[in-house]
């Protein structure tokens, strides 16, 4: 399943940053280049109960004084933000993204005899929103896919690939700064997060009795590590508690799923430096070989057993997603003609469909279960969504309206992924509840039953307001900011695009 972070030749943020400073496990400033500075499971995914410096920016200088004729002053355009993904450190987002946001540069004024010159102020560069877009529909999608379990969600938005490309880009822009700031800030972002969720589900375990040294041939306490630092597959008991509990006994499986996209993501932070390094040297043998690795060990002509196999195949299918990532920040997609981009895609994306078709799983079109059509469509419907990047710098028309749930979706991305299966979960006791109450003759609860899925998408979205606000502001302090409850972007006093205006710029154990 489940999208970047951000670094710099120091760690830390400064204080004033901006309301969108934390989405997808980056920050505004690792984001858009403003300071110094995103796993584990069974290859497929499944629905709930079945189965993730500060460098001043340069003014434009002052036209030289004409004795006779005044000279306009020239603007000088800003650099571009420059970052990557661990998608926020979206998010600082996905993540968030290439050529996302466009540099903009204040309008000179022709200087005269007898008014002084003064440096214009620089505006500073956005975020993409349609990446932020694209980031909070990954997040929905993975949530709606894990509450009805549809298998053709997987084909009409390939979430997992589209967060791992936005990291990829975002890692790139990073890498314009040393690899091991980048890489070291990238981690620092991703593990408080995951160590508050670490610690109330081990919590949980434990009290309901879970002994790890009985696991793994009594090795299972060492497994534990990974609940620290997603380096592998963490341990989890199968069953735990009892069938009249509060939760169903699969709870831990379901509650361990997302972890798998951690570890795929710190992986691939990892071997960032080397594959751009690669991407720049030979493009398209480093873009297709996760492609052709998938084509050996995602169908069995290797078998890689165990937790080893899975990470393997996780790398491999995402892999070209991330690599994607990172050329559409170097500007090799816009090189392409769009035709040329858009034929190659749909190319890919049919032979993933006809693989799948040859190749269906135990739920049928559910790509998470068929991972060669999953690289295949993943890697081309990524490509055109890419390839038709608007950048926005605000969301238009009518996707206006929805600015601050994307904003906050984008600051609080791991939060979101992280507990979205859990809080699913916690959605069955409470409606379970409804079935005691006087008035409920066998008309209301057949009601209820028919419509009970219904009621958990309905439910699960406050459960996950309410976990941001008790949880999510570990995601500030891991990016070194003052902790904020709800950072939806707005401003006390006034709305968020008032703001922005004054500053110039415009059953199965994985969560996929």
């Amino acid at each position: 399943m489940t999208q970047g972070y951000t670094e710099g030749a120091e760690e830390g943020t400064g204080a004033g940053a901006s309301p969108y400073e934390n989405s997808y496990w980056t920050s505004y400033e690792e984001t858009y280049g403003q300071s110094h500075g995103q796993p584990y499971g069974q290859s497929h995914e499944g629905a709930y109960g079945q189965s993730y410096g500060n460098g001043h920016t340069p003014q434009a200088p002052q036209a030289p004084h004409a004795p006779h004729a005044p000279q306009a002053t020239q603007a000088i355009p800003q650099p571009r933000w420059d970052e990557t993904q661990p998608l926020s450190e979206v998010p600082d987002v996905p993540a968030e993204l290439a050529p996302e946001a466009a540099s903009y540069a204040p309008a000179a004024e022709a200087p005269s005899d007898t008014k002084p010159k003064t440096k214009p102020s620089p505006s500073r560069p956005g975020r993409d929103r349609y990446l932020d877009l694209l980031r909070s529909i990954a997040l929905v999608r993975v949530v709606v896919y894990h509450i009805f379990g549809w298998a053709w969600l997987t084909v009409l938005f390939p979430s997992m690939g589209v967060m791992f490309a936005l990291a990829g880009a975002l890692m790139a822009r990073s890498l314009s700064r040393p690899a091991w700031g980048v890489i070291r800030s990238r981690i620092r972002r991703l593990l408080p997060p995951l160590w508050a969720f670490s610690a109330v589900v081990l919590a949980m375990m434990f009290v309901g009795g879970w002994n790890p040294s009985k696991d793994d041939g009594g090795l299972g306490w060492l497994g534990l590590v990974n609940y620290i630092i997603p380096i592998g597959a963490p341990p989890y008991p199968w069953q735990i508690g009892s069938e009249s509990g509060v939760l169903e006994q699969t709870w831990a499986v379901q509650a361990a799923g997302p972890l798998w996209y951690l570890r795929a993501y710190l992986w691939f932070v990892i071997a960032s430096p080397l594959l751009l390094w690669a991407f720049r040297r030979v493009p398209w043998a480093t873009l297709l070989a996760p492609l052709a690795l998938t084509a050996v060990v995602g169908t069995g002509i290797v078998k890689i057993p165990g937790e080893t196999g899975n990470a393997v195949t996780d790398f491999a299918v995402y892999g070209s997603c991330w690599i994607l990532g990172m050329a559409h920040q170097e500007g090799v997609l816009k090189k392409i003609p769009r035709y040329a981009v858009v034929s190659v895609a749909s190319l890919l994306m049919a032979f993933g469909l006809w693989w799948a078709s040859g190749h269906l799983g135990p739920d049928g079109w559910d790509l998470n279960d068929i991972p060669l059509a999953q690289a295949a469509w993943s890697l081309g419907f990524v490509a055109i969504l890419l390839q038709y990047s608007p950048s926005w710098q605000e969301l238009p028309g009518r996707l206006a309206r929805w600015d601050k749930l994307i904003t906050l979706s984008n600051n609080r991305a791991v939060t979101i992924y992280l507990w979205h299966n859990l809080l699913i979960m916690a959605t069955v006791p409470l409606l379970d509840t409804l079935y005691k109450l006087p008035f409920m003759d066998d008309r209301l609860s057949d009601a209820l039953s028919t419509t009970y899925t219904l009621w958990m998408f309905a439910l699960v979205w406050p459960l996950i307001g309410l976990m941001i606000v008790s949880v999510g502001w570990v995601e500030d302090l891991a990016a070194k900011r003052g902790p904020r409850l709800w950072p939806d972007g707005a401003k006390k006093g006034g709305s968020r695009g008032r703001a922005r205006s004054g500053s110039g710029s415009r059953g199965r154990a994985r969560a996929r």
